[in-house]
């Protein structure tokens, strides 16, 4: 494990990580366009980055707490469940006569969304590496 920024910069670089698998996975889809008997896949990641951040931060507010009904019972365990992305088949589009179900416009559509996420956390993990940055000049300065 290298240099750890922040808490923030370690979810930040999973959900990088999550939307590039995204991105091939529809670049897979599109590439399969023409592929008989293809579905399209895509990625859900959501909630596992929500675990995670809440397990980063202690954030115990989305956690159901387990009842006890006997004073004997043992407690919950606290380690965080291993909670991975899902992969499914991205139904709902009307499959074609030779069972391709791939929809382009959907796919370039889920496409452009991925992108401009991914851009938007590249954008955000700048700017938090940036203030880093800047006071490391700053404190060179006054030597």
């Amino acid at each position: 494990m290298g240099l750890s920024i922040s808490k923030v910069h370690d979810l930040m670089n999973e959900a990088l990580n999550y939307r590039a698998a995204r991105q091939d996975m529809i670049a897979g889809n599109i590439a399969n366009a023409d592929t008989p008997f293809y579905r399209p896949k895509d990625i859900r990641f959501e909630e596992t980055l929500a675990q995670k951040s809440a397990h980063i931060f202690n954030d115990k507010s989305q956690t159901l707490p387990m009842a006890k009904t006997n004073a004997m019972h043992m407690d919950a365990s606290s380690i965080p469940s291993d909670l991975k992305p899902t992969i499914f088949f991205r139904d709902g589009h009307m499959a074609r006569n030779d069972g391709n179900s791939v929809d382009l416009d959907v796919e370039t559509t889920e496409m452009s969304k991925n992108s401009i996420m991914y851009n938007a956390i590249i954008a955000a993990n700048k700017k938090g590496t940036g203030i880093y940055k800047s006071v490391i000049d700053a404190s060179a300065k006054i030597s």
